[in-house]
C-alpha cells in the first residue's frame, strides 16, 4: 500500500513539473511585440503603389494649442500589433494642411503609421517655425493626444512641404533621434539650407520642372548631407512646386519604403531603395546611397 501511494505522489510530482516547463516555454509566445517589429504582409512593387495599404484607419481632429494651430491625426485601428510608428507633417509657406498634404494622411496611416497633419501658428511662418511646429505636434501626439498610447515615442518622423520640408530638415537637426525626415520640395524663404549637420536619414524629394524650388538648388543642398548620413534624392519627372498638393503614387512608392526601412526598421523594404527603385516610372533622376540599414536591433 506504501509503495502504491509513493507511485502516485511521484506522477504527480511529474505532471506538475511537466506542466511548469509548459508555461515556461509559451511564455514568450504571449510576451509584447517588440517595438519595431514588422508588421502586414510581405510588400510587393503593387503594394507600396497602392493607395491604400494593409491597415483600416481612423481619424480624429485636433484643437488649436500646444504649440501648433491643431490639425488631424491618422491612425491604424487595429491594436493587435502593439504601438506605431508616427510622422508630422507640414505644409508650405501660406499653406494649409488640409488642403494641401490632408491626402497624406490616410495613406500613410493605412501602410502602419500614426501620422498628424499640422496646422501652423500663421501661413506666413518661416520655415524655422514650422520645424519648431513639426516638434511641438510630435510631443503632443505621444503625450497628450487620444491617440499616445498607440504611438511609439522612439519611432517619429517628419515631412514637409516647401518651407514645411525646410522645416523639416531643420527639425532633424534639432532633434537628432528622429528615426527619419523627408523634404518634399524644401525651400526656405529666408535663404539657402544646409543639411551639414543632419545625422537623420534623410529624402529629399524634387520636381524635374519645379521653378520655386529647383533642380540645381536641390543637387545643391543634397551634395552638403554628411557622407555617414543615410540619404536619398528623388526628382520627379514633369513635377512642379505643388505636385505635391494631389494625390500620387510616384512620391509614395519611394516615401512609404524610406519611413517603413528607418522609422519601423523594416528591412524587407530596403529592396524597393536599393540598388535601384524595381518602378522608375514617373523618377527623373534617383541618386541613393546604398546600402540602407534598418536601425540596429530592429527586424
Amino acid at each position: 500500500m506504501l509503495s502504491e501511494f509513493r507511485r502516485r505522489i511521484a506522477g504527480l510530482a511529474a505532471i506538475a513539473a511537466a506542466a511548469v516547463l509548459t508555461v515556461a516555454t509559451a511564455a514568450p509566445a504571449t510576451a509584447a511585440r517588440p517595438a519595431g517589429a514588422t508588421r502586414g504582409p510581405n510588400p510587393t512593387v503593387a503594394m507600396i503603389e497602392a493607395s491604400h495599404g494593409p491597415f483600416a484607419t481612423a481619424q480624429v481632429s485636433v484643437t488649436p494649442g500646444n504649440g501648433f494651430n491643431g490639425g488631424t491625426i491618422y491612425y491604424p485601428t487595429d491594436t493587435s500589433l502593439g504601438t506605431w510608428g508616427a510622422v508630422a507633417i507640414v505644409p508650405g509657406y501660406t499653406a494649409l494642411f488640409r488642403n494641401e498634404e490632408a491626402w497624406m494622411g490616410p495613406w500613410l496611416a493605412s501602410f502602419g503609421f500614426v501620422v498628424i497633419g499640422v496646422e501652423t501658428l500663421s501661413r506666413t511662418d518661416s520655415a524655422d517655425a514650422r520645424g519648431t511646429e513639426l516638434l511641438a505636434a510630435l510631443n503632443y501626439l505621444t503625450q497628450r493626444s487620444v491617440v499616445h498610447t498607440r504611438v511609439d515615442p522612439a519611432r517619429l518622423a517628419v515631412v514637409g512641404h516647401s518651407a514645411g520640408g525646410a522645416g523639416a530638415l531643420l527639425a532633424a537637426e534639432r532633434q537628432p533621434s528622429l528615426r527619419a525626415a523627408v523634404g518634399l520640395a524644401p525651400g526656405s524663404p529666408v535663404g539657402n539650407l544646409s543639411m551639414a549637420s543632419d545625422h537623420v536619414p534623410t529624402m529629399i524629394i524634387g520636381g524635374q520642372r519645379d521653378p520655386v524650388v529647383t533642380p540645381s538648388y536641390l543637387n545643391t543642398l543634397y551634395a552638403t548631407t554628411p557622407a555617414a548620413t543615410p540619404s536619398d534624392f528623388v526628382q520627379i519627372a514633369g513635377a512642379d512646386h505643388v505636385y505635391y498638393t494631389h494625390p500620387n503614387n510616384v512620391e509614395t512608392k519611394v516615401l512609404i519604403p524610406w519611413l517603413k526601412t528607418f522609422v519601423d526598421g523594416d528591412g524587407r523594404y530596403t529592396q524597393f531603395l536599393c540598388p535601384k527603385l524595381p518602378d522608375s516610372s514617373g523618377i527623373s533622376l534617383y541618386r541613393p546611397k546604398c546600402p540602407y540599414t534598418p536601425p540596429a536591433g530592429q527586424r
